[in-house]
């Protein structure tokens, strides 16, 4: 499972009210990784995604930039160990 991995990101910044949570699920469906995505109270979005390395690595390079009204002022990105505990990619 070496080629697998799960990566936990937050992203902050213009990140709510710009449909983000929809397009990333778009994206995560695309790409093919699964997981979830959330708003939190705080204005920030939470990500947890896994999948192929190099398909988290993708869905984590679109997470920088994000949908087109979106500003992303800071992510901060934590790799943890492949669980395929997912069968899809949700909006929670």
């Amino acid at each position: 499972m070496n080629n697998y991995s799960k990566a936990h990101i937050i992203i902050a910044g213009r990140v709510q009210g710009v449909a983000f949570r929809y397009y990333a699920r778009n994206t995560a469906n695309r790409i093919g990784v699964k997981g979830w995505i959330k708003n939190l109270d705080n204005g920030d979005v939470e990500i947890m995604v896994e999948g192929k390395k190099e398909l988290v690595n993708l869905m984590i390079d679109w997470c920088k930039k994000g949908p087109g009204l979106a500003i992303v002022e800071d992510i901060r990105i934590s790799l943890l160990p492949y669980t395929a505990e997912f069968n899809e990619f949700n909006i929670k």
